[in-house]
């Protein structure tokens, strides 16, 4: 199993920020753990159609180096789609 973070491109509250995704929810739960990422972080069903955490930058930097996989825009919406619960519509969001 992997754990993925896309660039951090979009800006929110003055930082910059990514998506870190896992091909199961309980590896992303683990690796964000290992961040030091509280679960409070955590967006996923119903509020958003795949599990994922939003990390800035900085975090971004660590996960990379704890093993999370570097991956473009195309490439995490690929993960996106393939973790997506079904049912669950995918939402784009706007930056």
């Amino acid at each position: 199993m992997a754990v993925y973070v896309d660039d951090a491109i979009w800006t929110f509250a003055g930082r910059r920020w990514c998506h870190l995704l896992a091909d199961s929810e309980e590896e992303l739960h683990r690796f964000a753990a290992r961040l030091g990422i509280t679960r409070q972080s955590y967006q996923g069903p119903p509020k958003t159609a795949a599990p994922h955490y939003d990390l800035t930058g900085f975090e971004r930097d660590r996960a990379i180096r704890l093993g999370a996989l570097a991956v473009t825009s195309d490439e995490i919406l690929a993960v996106y789609r393939r973790v997506k619960r079904p049912g669950e519509k995918l939402r784009r969001q706007v930056v």
